[in-house]
């Protein structure tokens, strides 16, 4: 019985997938917990789809979803969230920046913890890209106190019953430890590989970033002060 579920959120990324499967199909070897690989396409428009489901026909533990258009990264999370069974699942991006064998590192620190986010050590991104990053995450700890590191890392797992009650909105995988916090959950952070880009571009841009995620802060305050938290005592 599977008891991990890798969602691989993606668009436009044919020329990584054969990378892709090789590296998944490997960790698979290795997981510390039975894995399956759910990839998420964001209505992909170049041969993304047809690439996915020739993986997923070669291998019996790979399946996929495909949005009817693209709606972006925080969709494509939400979507891979309410599909998945298995009491763990992790996330990545397909452009293999970050490895799935260090799922492992993060899968062995899960006993005491309900979200393990990485940390990329010695980052390879232009240097527009890492300082946007550190702007961004400065921005998102003032407002959200999570203490996360990188919440910006591609490579988490949380336990599926936390990912579940996360609400969806726009910017939410900048704040998926936030969120597991709000929940009373218990997070933790760890350093993981990072390598560069071989294939494909990024999505955002510096400003995107930096005005993105202070909108986002905006809208994760009003949701933090509106969010419902209950637990059931007793019944009968």
């Amino acid at each position: 019985m599977y008891g991990f579920t890798i969602i691989i959120p993606l668009y436009n990324e044919a020329e990584n997938l054969e990378r892709l499967e090789k590296k998944l199909v490997e960790f698979e070897k290795i997981a510390l917990k039975k894995t399956t690989f759910l990839f998420i396409n964001d209505g992909s428009s170049d041969n993304s789809q047809v690439l996915i489901e020739n993986i997923c026909n070669r291998n019996e533990a790979f399946h996929y979803i495909l949005l009817n258009e693209n709606r972006g990264l925080s969709s494509a999370i939400k979507a891979g969230f309410d599909a998945v069974e298995t009491e763990w699942l992790g996330y990545m991006d397909a452009d293999l920046q970050t490895l799935p064998e260090d799922f492992n590192v993060l899968l062995k620190n899960t006993e005491n913890f309900d979200m393990v986010n990485g940390i990329r050590t010695n980052r390879q991104d232009t240097f527009s890209k890492k300082m946007s990053g550190k702007i961004a995450n400065k921005i998102r700890r003032a407002f959200t106190n999570d203490g996360m590191e990188d919440t910006g890392c591609p490579l988490k797992v949380i336990k599926t019953e936390y990912a579940k009650r996360i609400p969806l909105f726009k910017g939410l995988h900048r704040f998926l430890p936030a969120m597991v916090l709000l929940q009373n959950g218990k997070i933790f952070q760890i350093p993981v590989q990072h390598f560069p880009r071989i294939h494909g571009t990024s999505n955002f841009g510096f400003w995107n970033r930096i005005f993105g995620t202070f909108i986002d802060c905006l809208a994760f305050l009003w949701m933090k002060k509106r969010y419902i938290r209950y637990q059931i005592k007793s019944q009968a």
